[in-house]
């Protein structure tokens, strides 16, 4: 279900309600777009990219995504992936934990262990039993998996660096907050997590 630009527009305004210390972000920000639209890529490649962009820059990301797709044709498939060997992957600059990860993705795809191209009809906790379950595959892919690609907007993801460096900046904190603590303090915003973490890293990005 798409999240329409009036109901994006009511979250932000509870958001902001609920911690008037979002609003200047929000302000100096474009609307936040999550949920509006179908992504263009498939359930699979997605998870891919989010595996290829661990612990990486976005620029490098990009670069060994480009290569992947290039090695399978054109379009990133769990059958495509299956046909590669572990040197081809590794030609593409992926580390051979990330091999690991992809291959056995595409296994789990291919053999139904993960009805990949259903993940939308299923709830969160569901989605996150799923792909936990494979090698490599932890809770921050699964976050990202499920913000950018399927468009959920209650998600809370204080895995990430970014989200937790942005609520720092936004709320001025002169110490690291942990992910225990800010899971908690994002309580108040359900069900818009996601739209609070995205404005994080709007934050984190700004001047």
């Amino acid at each position: 279900m798409s999240f329409t630009t009036a109901q994006m527009k009511r979250a932000i305004s509870d958001i902001c309600e609920a911690d008037p210390k979002f609003r200047p972000i929000v302000e100096e920000s474009p609307l936040c777009r999550i949920g509006h639209k179908p992504s263009a890529v498939s359930h699979f490649e997605s998870l891919v990219e989010s595996v290829i962009s661990q612990q990486l820059a976005m620029k490098a990301a990009e670069t060994i995504h480009g290569r992947l797709v290039s090695l399978a044709g054109g379009k990133i498939t769990p059958a495509k992936i299956a046909k590669l060997s572990e040197v081809d992957l590794r030609s593409a600059g992926l580390s051979g934990a990330k091999v690991r990860t992809i291959q056995g993705l595409s296994s789990a795809a291919l053999s139904g262990e993960v009805e990949i191209n259903k993940l939308h009809l299923i709830d969160d906790e569901s989605i996150e039993e799923q792909l936990n379950s494979l090698w490599g595959i932890g809770p921050w892919t699964v976050d990202m998996f499920m913000i950018f690609q399927l468009g959920r907007v209650d998600i809370w993801p204080t895995g990430d660096l970014g989200v937790r460096r942005g609520w720092e900046k936004i709320h001025r904190l002169r110490e690291h907050i942990e992910p225990e603590k800010l899971l908690v303090k994002g309580e108040k915003f359900r069900p818009h997590r996601s739209i609070v973490a995205w404005y994080c890293w709007r934050a984190v990005e700004g001047k």
